[in-house]
């Protein structure tokens, strides 16, 4: 009987061996006025067990790790000194106050500039829970709310940390970008999950706007080989559920890349997929296809001969825009609501009413962090959003921007909420309007946020 798990490794080997070989073949020696770059990771699996974020259904701590978390730092120089900082990180979402205190230390320690500065996280739902995103979601007690701000305090070193690392790092480089693409998102909001497989096989469109688009940005050295490669999908890192630390499919993605390009370190951030799901899920093996599926699209692109290196400058910008809430609930309500024993809204009001007694009001409205960087003169335009933010963003900004050099990102630099658009908040549902509960906010958003941040984007792009 013929081996087919065996000729399938044996074709990617091939196809690794082969992408590498016309990588090092395509790429030029590094000019004078070439591009500078430098890569670093460091784990940040916690030393101890601890609650994992993302889903309000766990009821204890991580039971063990199935491979470890990192937080990964690319520091990309032009040819005038310009430069940018991308941190990946394997969590769920960051909190304000660690976006503050980390790039507030980035710039006293390093030099460089907040506007620099991106920290993006994968979303996977297989981390531990980290500063205050999504605390109000968890009703644990003194000792594990201790391990949460103890383990958020080395989370900031280790952040500080890994670019300093990158920044030691860096070198001649010949830095170039191009798109892929991997299917295997799917609108959750439009589609039941249970049918999903049945509609693929019989070749039915699925309903519901995605964004397929695998966005790459490659580093190669003085001597050809890979350096480092950033690669992003907008979908939710949620195929796995269990009680192991794991960086769910882009841990799998980024891990199965560094193995077919030794010494090269692969960096995942996340794209406005609040609204998409990997589907079918549920299993290791799922997540691994999908990782395998995603490491193939962005090899695919190293392979092309296609892709542009950047030349000329960077220009980056960013800007903390006000976004409202449709109302604050009164003393009166959050006290009603804290007896009616509903767990999340309960714990909700709870909370509120302990800033309340504290004397901090509830806030009407939100500092939004919206982030635009132009990759030299001819390079892709990069918009990095904050939380979590649906797809209709990123089909609406490289619409307007031009589609084929446009990035967005959302999951960067504070994951506070969803953020839906003006037709999603209208639908409702989870992402317009509940979510909202778990994430310790007093409403849903004010009709216009949608179009705060849209125009924040197209002003630092200069549109």
């Amino acid at each position: 009987m013929k081996n087919h798990s065996f000729d399938t490794c044996i074709a990617r080997v091939f196809l690794a061996l082969l992408s590498t070989a016309l990588c090092q073949l395509s790429t030029p020696a590094v000019a004078d006025d070439a591009w500078k770059a430098g890569v670093a990771q460091v784990v940040i699996t916690p030393d101890k067990l601890m609650w994992m974020s993302g889903y309000g259904a766990r009821d204890h701590r991580a039971e063990g790790k199935l491979h470890d978390l990192y937080v990964k730092a690319l520091v990309v120089e032009g040819a005038d000194a310009s430069r940018f900082v991308l941190v990946t990180l394997d969590l769920v979402g960051i909190d304000r106050l660690t976006m503050q205190t980390v790039c507030e230390r980035i710039e006293k320690e390093h030099g460089v500039p907040r506007k620099q500065i991106a920290l993006n996280c994968s979303h996977t739902h297989c981390g531990p829970v980290a500063g205050t995103t999504l605390l109000s979601m968890y009703s644990f007690g003194p000792e594990d709310h201790q391990l949460v701000r103890d383990y958020t305090d080395v989370l900031h070193d280790k952040i500080v940390a890994c670019v300093g690392l990158a920044l030691k790092n860096v070198a001649p480089a010949r830095v170039s970008w191009g798109n892929g693409k991997a299917t295997f998102a799917v609108n959750r909001r439009a589609n039941k999950e249970a049918e999903i497989v049945q509609l693929r096989e019989a070749g039915t469109p699925l309903n519901g706007p995605s964004d397929h688009d695998v966005p790459v940005l490659a580093v190669h050295g003085e001597d050809g080989s890979l350096k480092a490669v950033a690669f992003g999908y907008a979908c939710h890192a949620t195929v796995l559920s269990f009680y192991q630390w794991c960086g769910d499919y882009p841990g799998f993605a980024y891990r199965a890349l560094e193995e077919r390009h030794p010494g090269a370190i692969a960096l995942f951030w996340a794209g406005c997929g609040a609204d998409q799901n990997p589907l079918p899920r549920r299993t290791v093996e799922l997540a691994q296809k999908y990782g395998t599926q995603l490491a193939d699209s962005v090899d695919a692109v190293l392979a092309s001969n296609k892709m542009q290196p950047l030349r000329g400058a960077i220009d980056a910008k960013y800007e903390e825009v006000t976004l409202d809430f449709q109302r604050v609930p009164t003393q009166t309500e959050l006290e009603a609501t804290a007896k009616t024993g509903v767990r999340f809204e309960a714990g909700r009001a709870r909370m509120f009413l302990a800033e309340l007694a504290a004397g901090r009001p509830i806030a009407a409205n939100y500092p939004y962090p919206v982030q635009v960087w132009k990759l030299g003169a001819d390079g892709p335009r990069w918009v990095l959003l904050g939380g979590e933010v649906v797809v209709d963003y990123a089909l609406r900004i490289k619409d307007e921007l031009g589609p084929q050099q446009t990035w967005v990102a959302g999951y960067s630099n504070d994951v506070m909420a969803y953020i839906p658009s003006r037709r999603v908040l209208g639908e409702g549902g989870y992402e317009g309007a509940t979510s909202m509960i778990y994430y310790g906010r007093p409403s849903p958003w004010a009709p216009m946020l949608e179009e705060a941040i849209v125009k924040s984007v197209r002003t630092q792009a200069g549109k």
